[in-house]
């Protein structure tokens, strides 16, 4: 099995040992406490399932502007986005070597981690602005994680953290949210070693169906792992409850038995475009998948980055050796009028736009909202009807 990113092993932050777990909760009501933002609660999450592995904990101040500026952090490790527990007051812990960090996310805020606190460091308005241009490559307010990342705060706390829980994901999504450590011992179970991800915050339909099924063959895959965010979205996204069931569905009848894992994890969407693709590809490879596939606008907003920047950012920013996991590269795919087949759109050189079956997102939500079947060959019936109910529901 692939390596994972920085490390022989993956070292996830959780406490899985239980003497040590609960000398650490008897520790927290003791600890002054920070409330997180749901940013830094995600981070938590992360590190403590292993996908961002080799990390410890919270990036201090140089270190996250290296990373936006330079990809990699000072000590030379490859990283393409800062993980920091940003907050706009640090005054309950100041002078504290050891703090409570609590979940915003759940009911209560209970204790979600416990960090060492290494320093207490300011940035600057400019010094914000100039990770969020790198990370996102804009400052307009109106995308959205410049948006969150401008909002959360100019405060750093940095250290390493040992993590208590996995915030809400876990009761919220039993049968879907896996650590990496835990799909690396499912993919070891099963016997794979080449595993193709496939990275959605949206339902999957027939040109995300066929997708996989193309990496799978191109790469010669054991199996398919379709990994879902689970966390905060913008407003207007389909939330994970239900782009679950209509997954599961799809894989159920449209998918060979035991060829796909169907798993989550617990992260708030960056919207970042090419550099929260690599980040994707790094926590992939730490969940041990050997290629991800990059499809048009991945990760994406708007009209923010061009259709294909999160393809070419590999090339450009990525230097050779950096990561183990490779990337598959995909077109725009869609089912071809003159094939009867979803094809990648660069295959079909001799097909205008009129030649393929596209429906535009909002022209997917009107149909569905007013009840009206999609295409088959734009999504199964199956999955179409999940999200008709949902798209019903919303209207009333």
């Amino acid at each position: 099995m692939i390596k994972p990113h920085g490390s022989d092993a993956l070292d996830p932050r959780f406490v899985y040992d239980t003497e040590r777990h609960h000398a650490l909760m008897k520790e927290a009501e003791s600890l002054p406490s920070l409330l997180l933002n749901s940013a830094a609660a995600a981070n938590a999450v992360m590190l403590g399932a292993g996908y961002f592995n080799p990390l410890k904990g919270y990036m201090n101040k140089a270190d996250a502007l290296s990373v936006a500026a330079k990809l990699h952090t000072t000590a030379g490790l490859f990283w393409p986005v800062p993980v920091l527990n940003l907050t706009t007051d640090a005054a309950a812990v100041r002078g504290a070597t050891r703090i409570a960090l609590r979940d915003p996310n759940v009911e209560g805020n209970p204790v979600l981690a416990i960090q060492t606190v290494e320093a207490i460091e300011e940035f600057s308005e400019a010094e914000i602005s100039q990770m969020a241009e790198k990370i996102f490559r804009t400052l307009d307010p109106k995308h959205p994680g410049v948006a969150t990342f401008t909002s959360l705060g100019r405060v750093a706390i940095s250290g390493p953290i040992e993590v208590l829980n996995f915030s809400y994901f876990q009761q919220d999504f039993p049968d879907t949210f896996r650590t990496a450590v835990e799909i690396r011992n499912e993919m070891a179970e099963r016997g794979w070693n080449t595993v193709v991800a496939f990275q959605t915050r949206n339902p999957m339909h027939r040109a995300h169906e066929e997708l996989c099924k193309m990496a799978r063959d191109a790469v010669k895959a054991d199996g398919v792992l379709i990994h879902m965010l689970l966390g905060k979205l913008k407003a207007g996204d389909i939330p994970a409850h239900v782009r679950d069931a209509a997954i599961r569905k799809m894989v159920e009848l449209y998918f060979p038995a035991n060829t796909v894992m169907i798993t989550g994890y617990g992260f708030d969407m960056l919207y970042a475009g090419p550099r929260e693709a690599v980040l994707h590809a790094v926590f992939r490879q730490n969940c041990g998948c050997t290629h991800l596939i990059v499809g048009r606008d991945h990760a994406g907003v708007g009209s923010y980055y061009g259709a294909f920047d999160a393809q070419t950012v590999f090339d450009e920013e990525v230097p050779a050796g950096a990561l183990g996991i490779q990337i598959f590269r995909a077109d725009n795919t869609a089912y071809s009028k003159k094939l009867n087949r979803v094809v990648m759109m660069r295959d079909a050189p001799d097909h205008s736009d009129e030649d393929f079956v596209q429906l535009s997102g909002t022209k997917v939500r009107e149909m569905l909202a007013a009840g009206k079947d999609l295409p088959v060959e734009f999504a199964r019936p199956e999955v179409a009807r999940i999200l008709m109910g949902y798209y019903q529901s919303e209207a009333k």
